[in-house]
């Protein structure tokens, strides 16, 4: 394989990996909304009186819930989200450090490249 091949192989697999940050960083972003729109589901949840008639939108159709239980399903989404939010987090960071790696491959090359390149000029 000749060095060209070799080095757009390379900025090729960075691409990919930049792209995969892309969509770790998107996915992350719209935990973040979930996140924080579930918190205020229940602050306002914690204002209710006990008394209160809490409902749930399933499809068109909204179907009455018990206010333990819908404080009880929200600590459940909480607790989801911001585990989902860690386990992406972490994905990110192994994206982020390949990426780095990779943009470090493919410098180093270049500067190989570079001294080859001077070195047949020079002869």
């Amino acid at each position: 394989m000749d060095i060209q091949a070799q080095f757009e192989e390379e900025v090729n697999k960075l691409k990919t990996l930049e792209k995969d940050r892309e969509k770790y960083m998107n996915n992350r972003q719209e935990l973040e909304m979930k996140l924080s729109e579930s918190k205020n589901v229940k602050s306002e949840l914690q204002l209710l009186g006990d008394d209160a008639k809490v409902f749930k939108l399933i499809g068109a159709v909204l179907v009455g819930q018990d206010l333990e239980e819908a404080k009880s399903t929200v600590d459940k989404r909480l607790e989801f989200i911001e585990a989902e939010i860690k386990r992406v987090e972490g994905s990110l960071g192994e994206c982020t450090s390949k990426t780095n790696s990779q943009r470090e491959k493919i410098m180093a090359m270049q500067k190989s490249y570079a001294a080859a390149a001077a070195a047949a000029q020079k002869k």
